[in-house]
């Protein structure tokens, strides 16, 4: 809004000498306080000033939405007539009640038109729903991801190439499970850095499985073309205000399960995490997509979200690489480790006697662990957080009872700035 100053005039002859003045700067402000207005808000390259007002206080969120289908496409349909879905309803009122202002979503099928995120926005996140106020997304991004990518070699060693096991990633079809980011801030998307490309063996001193003779698990010829990302690690610049830039580090590792004894995903699992660790630290043998080596400058500012399937003290994460990543000086220890970690009465109610050796009141996951994170870099001052899950008693109890709307958490985090 364009305030404007009454001025008192006490003579008709300095009403004349400056009211043209006034006037056209009265014009010109109008001119362009409209064009402002007209800007449009779904530009998520962010090469724009249309910034929303500053808040020193915000709001940031990862969830695992398992909006996943089993065919390519399926999930976008169902979109299409969101409302008729009882789950997607769901879903929605966890956001509007947690009201993030930038939103990492996992499991979400990739889209390449975008009209899946525009879908989800239009017709249910935009809508004023089962009692809960709409909230806009202006910004949106869909994220590639190594699922159901076909690999050219035989991965699995079966004597054929095919999905799902001979993908990048697991999938059957391209794109499942992939990863999507919504924000009401623009998301600097042509200076993104991605690392789906980059191959688990040039990691130095990477945990590759080996058979039980201590031969590797995977051929050479596998090991020439294997990812190390399951799905993808993306560093995406979020313009928060003029002069102030977070970092988005993204990515959903594989789950330490589902494997043999050579623990092929729960090693892969330790060094997906590892990349983000070494990234912080500006290892130097890290390569983006486009070629550039190195890690995060010193002074920059981030954000890590995601399901990085690895609870710090229960489950099967290999060599608890989580642990390293959690205690990384780059972080917000207070957040990881510390008094504010998220947590829920929710938590503790559901998963009290798991047997666990971790506080329930932290599992993000109804199968009792602690794997979905969002996490701020040192020099951010976080203030609060949370894991949306209301006890029996609390309000939102039903939009995630019984995994109604998933059978993850939303965890969130509020950053003073």
């Amino acid at each position: 809004m364009v305030k404007f100053i009454s001025l008192s005039i006490s003579t008709k002859r300095k009403l004349v000498l400056f009211g043209m003045k006034y006037l056209i700067l009265f014009f010109s402000i109008l001119f362009l306080s409209t064009s402002c207005d007209n800007m449009d808000p779904g530009d998520s390259s962010g090469n724009g000033n249309n910034l929303p007002e500053f808040t020193d206080t915000l709001r940031f969120a990862s969830y695992n939405v398992s909006l996943f289908g089993k065919q390519a496409g399926a999930i976008k349909t169902k979109l299409a007539s969101a409302e008729s879905h009882v789950q997607f309803r769901k879903l929605a009122g966890v956001i509007k009640s947690v009201r993030p202002d930038v939103l990492v979503l996992m499991e979400i099928d990739y889209d390449e038109t975008g009209e899946t995120l525009e879908l989800l926005n239009t017709n249910l996140l935009n809508k004023d729903l089962d009692g809960y106020d709409a909230i806009d997304y202006p910004y949106a991004y869909q994220i590639e991801s190594n699922t159901g990518v076909l690999a050219p070699v035989d991965i699995d060693g079966n004597g054929n190439v095919s999905l799902p096991n001979d993908a990048f990633g697991f999938g059957v079809f391209e794109g499942q499970y992939a990863s999507a980011i919504l924000s009401k801030f623009p998301i600097d998307v042509e200076n993104q850095r991605t690392f789906k490309n980059f191959l688990w063996k040039d990691m130095p001193d990477a945990a590759l499985p080996e058979n039980a003779d201590g031969s590797s698990y995977y051929t050479e010829e596998a090991l020439s073309v294997f990812r190390l990302s399951s799905k993808n690690h993306i560093d995406l610049p979020i313009k928060i205000a003029e002069g102030v830039e977070i970092h988005a580090l993204i990515s959903h590792p594989t789950p330490p399960v589902f494997d043999g004894v050579e623990d092929r995903n729960g090693r892969r699992n330790h060094d997906e995490i590892r990349l983000w660790a070494d990234y912080l630290s500006s290892a130097s043998y890290i390569s983006d997509d486009n070629g550039v080596n190195g890690g995060l400058s010193d002074e920059s500012k981030f954000i890590l979200f995601g399901d990085l399937n690895a609870d710090p003290l229960d489950g099967d994460s290999y060599n608890q690489a989580i642990n390293a990543l959690l205690t990384h000086s780059k972080v917000n220890q207070e957040v990881t480790v510390g008094n504010l970690i998220p947590s829920s009465i929710g938590g503790a109610e559901h998963n009290q006697s798991s047997g666990d050796v971790g506080d329930p009141s932290n599992d993000t996951s109804f199968f009792g662990l602690r794997i979905d994170y969002v996490i701020p870099s040192a020099n951010l001052e976080a203030i609060d957080s949370g894991v949306f899950w209301p006890a029996t008693t609390e309000p939102g109890n039903e939009l995630i009872k019984d995994k109604g709307a998933s059978d993850h958490l939303l965890v969130w985090i509020d950053v003073v700035f």
